[in-house]
């Protein structure tokens, strides 16, 4: 078992906040010949979806929609008539189906094409034996991976993390944990990529698990990788989210290129923590250093102008940002402006942007912008937007309802429909 490094506990928590990252670890090649993949030839791991109770059922009415059941039938089809003409099957040809299978995530087809290429009861090589491992984490058949992950005799770091990650996508975080410690004592962790560390890193911030994180922490530092951009991001938004600042900003700080997602998860921490005036200092010095910022980026320092004593000057000034930027329109930077203006007592600019919102369905814009008429006392506007609401379609955030309520006549029997 690797020695891992520990530092010392923090005391103070919130609650856990994560993002997603885009996982890529080899490439899937459709095979042009009937030709066995070599050992060299590459898998690409696909974002994979949680396995709910009625997994399978839910899975079968999307891939309907989006025409797999057309696939499956094919492969269904084909395997028939291959074995009506007593032909045996290219492991090319299963090679395809595999693929095929793991890009539809049409679990029925999955199990079937494993039940046939097992009823021939040939040995296959890692590769193969990983691209169904993929394929059913990528169906939501995390009981059927494992079943095969254990009967593997073989495995190599591909293996590992394709459970790994079909137990994140699976919500099972315990079980992702469990696994990597498992994984540790077989692989070497020269050969860990640097995304797993961010999936670990999120599954203790799931499970509130302080201290393996502050462990993987320490072996990233013995490791010499502590300092890559996306493992410091990781490491700041850990750090976070168990309210450790100063462990956040000790990560931030021995970066020696700084991008904006670090920039951004840092921002937000400061945030969080009602740092506002260092937020600001924050975005400042993100264009100073000539860092782009992304519409994560504005939302959040909305957010703490909304909250500062600038009457609104602050998010005037973001605001022009935005549009230099070509983020005003992005759906969380029109509900910032929307509430910014709104507690500032902007109400005229808050309603001309509130005016000029492209999806007309969010309803945390209508929320902001009806939030903003309460804040300044403009019920009667309130309420003929709580109308207007009602007839897109849409429910009002339910606390805004009662205060809404309250300020009509302090009586539960008023009633907006």
């Amino acid at each position: 078992m690797v020695s891992l490094l520990s530092n010392s506990p923090c005391t103070e928590f919130v609650n856990p906040q994560l993002s997603n990252h885009p996982l890529q670890l080899l490439q899937l090649h459709r095979p042009t010949h009937n030709l066995p993949p070599t050992s060299s030839q590459s898998v690409k791991i696909l974002r994979l979806q949680p396995n709910h109770s009625n997994g399978l059922s839910l899975k079968k009415k999307k891939n309907e929609k989006k025409g797999f059941i057309t696939a499956r039938s094919s492969i269904s089809d084909v395997l028939r008539l291959m074995d009506g003409l007593g032909f045996s099957i290219p492991i090319g040809m299963y090679v395809s189906f595999i693929e095929e299978c793991t890009a539809s995530g049409d679990p029925h087809t999955a199990m079937e094409l494993h039940t046939h290429i097992t009823r021939i009861g040939v040995d296959h090589p890692l590769s193969f034996l990983n691209r169904l491992l993929l394929m059913f984490a990528s169906c939501g058949l995390v009981e059927n991976a494992h079943h095969l992950f254990d009967k593997m005799s073989v495995r190599d770091i591909n293996s590992w993390a394709i459970l790994l990650i079909s137990y994140f996508d699976n919500a099972d975080y315990e079980g992702v944990i469990s696994l990597f410690l498992n994984m540790l004592d077989q692989v070497s962790i020269l050969e860990l990529p640097n995304w797993i560390s961010v999936f670990i890193l999120k599954a203790c911030a799931y499970t509130m698990n302080l201290h393996l994180g502050k462990q993987v922490h320490g072996l990233l530092v013995k490791l010499g990788i502590s300092d890559d951009s996306l493992l410091t991001c990781s490491l700041i938004r850990f750090y976070g989210k168990f309210n450790c600042l100063e462990d956040a900003n000790m990560a931030f700080n021995k970066v020696a290129r700084h991008n904006s997602f670090t920039w951004t998860a840092k921002i937000v921490n400061d945030c969080r923590e009602m740092h506002f005036y260092e937020v600001i200092d924050d975005f400042k010095e993100m264009g100073r250093r000539g860092i782009r910022k992304n519409s994560f980026t504005v939302s959040s320092v909305l957010k703490a102008c909304g909250r500062m004593p600038s009457h609104g000057h602050c998010g005037e000034q973001v605001h022009a940002t935005a549009i230099k930027l070509g983020l005003a329109s992005d759906t969380y930077v029109e509900c910032g402006l929307i509430d910014v203006y709104g507690r500032s007592g902007l109400v005229r600019e808050a309603k001309l942007v509130f005016e000029m919102i492209h999806n007309r369905t969010n309803v945390a814009c209508w929320n902001a912008m009806l939030n903003g008429y309460m804040q300044n006392g403009l019920y009667i506007e309130a309420i003929k937007l709580l109308y207007q609401l009602k007839a897109a379609g849409l429910n009002p955030q339910e606390s805004l309802l009662k205060e809404l309520r309250i300020a009509c006549g302090g009586s539960r029997e008023v009633e907006f429909t």
